[in-house]
Parts: structure tokens; sequence; C-alpha cells
């Protein structure tokens, strides 16, 4: 059996739904998460946050946590529709 590599959108979606599922969540734990080198991590993590899909909430004692936008939000809910739209024709 041969492992599929990731596509960046599913790849961003993954991302986006642990944050989901979360509310909120620590770096380290989103990059397990993530099953990503922390390099890669690094580059959809800046990416996702520079285009306002997720927030980087740093707390009084420097705690940071992770937490989905609206945009972000937005975005995990148009992506459903396309895949039961490929679904749908069974591709």
């Amino acid at each position: 059996m041969t492992t599929k590599k990731r596509e960046r959108l599913e790849v961003i979606r993954d991302i986006l739904n642990k944050v989901k599922e979360s509310k909120q969540i620590k770096p380290t734990r989103l990059l397990y998460a993530s099953n990503l080198s922390p390099q890669m991590f690094k580059e959809y993590i800046n990416e996702l946050i520079n285009k306002k899909f997720l927030k980087l909430e740093v707390d009084e004692n420097e705690k940071k946590n992770f937490t989905l936008t609206k945009k972000g939000s937005d975005f995990l809910q148009e992506y459903r529709v396309i895949e039961s739209f490929v679904e749908n024709f069974g591709l």
C-alpha cells in the first residue's frame, strides 16, 4: 500500500480543523497533530497567520495559543462544500 502525500489544501484543512476542534491549541500540540516537519509547520502557520486564517494569542504568562478566525472558519465551511461536490461526482 502506498501512502499518498497530502496536498497543500488538505494540510491547511487539517491544521484549521485541529484548531477548530480544540478552540485554542498550543503550538507544540498543533505541530504534533499536523504531522509536519517543524520547518514545514512554520511555513504553513506563518502563511495562515498572514492570511488571517489563524490568530496567535500570547497571554500574560507568555503562553502561546492558536485560535481560528472567522476567515479560517469560513474557509473550512467552503472546503466542505467543495469536498462534497467532488464526492458527488465520484472523483
